[in-house]
């Protein structure tokens, strides 16, 4: 399935000129975790964890999560729980 989510962490870590390792250590997740994130490998994010991650790149949620339409699959899964 192709989820029409693009995580852009990576783009942002870019622009502040800031490590993974370094945003891992100051959100207190880890950089395994946070790895996972910054490829699009992540079936899901707390908002603490997108809060805590706006907070350190000095940014908003639509700076790391964009919307790209397209073709979403169809496997009834909407990881929503319901």
């Amino acid at each position: 399935m192709l989820v029409p989510i693009v995580v852009n962490l990576d783009v942002m870590l870019a622009k502040r000129k800031r490590r993974l390792g370094d945003l891992a250590d100051a959100i207190g997740i880890s950089i395994q975790n946070l790895s996972i994130l910054k490829t699009g490998k992540a079936k899901a994010m707390r908002f603490s964890t997108l809060s805590a991650i706006c907070r350190e790149l000095d940014c908003r949620p639509g700076d790391i999560l964009e919307y790209v339409p397209g073709d979403e699959g169809g496997d009834g899964e909407s990881g929503e729980g319901g």
